[in-house]
């Protein structure tokens, strides 16, 4: 094991690590700058509250990091693992609807437990990744990748099941990520193109089914919060007394930092205009109190990752290394877009959380967990690409 780790580690990729520790680092300062007054003021609890348990996180998500990295990624494909993973989401995914919380913020996707509230969505999103990747290195080792009947449709079904039961929540942020990054798994396989497209199909029958549900469901589903963020988010000035309030502020924010910002700690929109400041909307803040310079830093550090890990992708002859490093890429950059393009009005906003930077412990420790597995996969191509 010691000479594994000390052969491994002379190709460990440090400029990733270094990315995703500043993102971490940065977005902790954001959590207390803009947590302080919702804090005090909403909450009763002391300023550094939201803080603190961010490094309480943060001290168990960057040994999860190291632990992934250090593992070999091609473990990843053992049945048992696969199994065992699969079986623990459906799971969480079904039992969230039994004593899930968190419909006050128009979502029930997060269970209460011992040691903090759980996410099962944030868990689906990494293991069907590495489903995704293992099943289909498998098929794509023994030629079969292209059999819809016995090698598509299985883990397709698994994705449907998965997506059906997060857009009941009603997370539909966090089931269009798991789309397109389950599509960008299968793109990177090594499919025939025609296979991909009936894929496609297969998938999209499989949400025509899940939007008739919540069709038929809508009165029960779609109360008047969830339906107001969908009128709201093309003039959210129009619904500034309701629906529109939190992303209308957002844009007031973002407006007044201008290039240069009011300066660390002087936002006045978290001062009870923005809801929940350091979840979904962090950015706002970051935009107002630090300007161009702290979008750049964020937007900059992001996009790194994102383009490493496609990077990454590309260099390595593995099938299954290059899956994962496609999905853990593509996941990173949707996400980012869908928080960034909900702030700024292109899509309606969803509450996603900003990869690395929103205050979640969940999102931090299974992304800190995926950039783990991106590392260990960069370092085996190195080390092949060397040797």
């Amino acid at each position: 094991m010691k000479t594994y780790t000390k052969k491994l580690f002379r190709y460990f990729d440090f400029p990733l690590f270094f990315v995703y520790l500043l993102l971490c680092l940065f977005g902790l300062v954001m959590i207390y700058s803009s947590s302080m007054v919702v804090a005090v003021g909403r909450y009763d609890l002391p300023a550094d509250s939201f803080y603190q348990k961010q490094l309480l996180n943060l001290k168990l998500a960057i040994p999860a990091f190291f632990l992934a990295a250090f593992f070999p990624y091609k473990n990843y494909k053992r049945k048992k693992l696969m199994i065992f993973a699969v079986i623990g989401m459906l799971f969480l995914l079904f039992l969230v609807h039994f004593v899930g919380t968190g419909d006050h913020v128009g979502a029930t996707s997060w269970i209460k437990t011992p040691f903090g509230n759980l996410q099962p969505s944030e868990v689906a999103k990494l293991v069907l990744i590495v489903y995704f990747s293992g099943v289909f290195a498998k098929k794509y080792e023994s030629g079969t990748i292209d059999n819809i009947n016995q090698s598509i449709l299985p883990p397709v079904v698994i994705l449907v099941l998965a997506v059906g039961s997060i857009m009941l929540e009603t997370d539909i942020g966090g089931s269009f990520i798991i789309i397109i990054t389950a599509l960008s798994v299968l793109a990177a396989s090594g499919i025939k193109k025609r296979t991909f497209m009936k894929i496609s199909g297969i998938i999209s029958v499989g949400l025509v089914f899940a939007a008739l549900v919540l069709y038929f469901k809508w009165e029960s589903i779609m109360t008047p919060g969830r339906a107001g963020r969908i009128l709201s988010f093309l003039n959210p000035f129009d619904y500034i007394q309701g629906s529109g309030y939190q992303i209308a502020n957002g844009y007031i924010a973002i407006g007044s930092g201008g290039l240069q910002g009011r300066g660390l700690g002087n936002s006045i929109q978290k001062m009870g205009y923005l809801p929940e400041p350091q979840t979904d909307v962090i950015m706002a803040v970051i935009s107002e109190e630090l300007g161009l310079l702290g979008a750049i830093i964020v937007i900059g550090g992001l996009g790194f990752i994102v383009l490493r890990a496609l990077s990454i992708a590309l260099q390595a002859k593995d099938p299954h290394a290059r899956m994962l490093a496609a999905g853990i890429g593509s996941m990173i950059g949707i996400q980012t877009f869908v928080n960034l393009g909900g702030l700024t009005g292109l899509i309606p906003l969803t509450g996603v959380t900003l990869p690395f930077i929103s205050y979640g412990g969940t999102s931090v420790i299974l992304l800190s967990l995926a950039l783990g597995i991106l590392t260990n996969v960069s370092m085996f191509v190195k080390y092949e690409k060397n040797n």
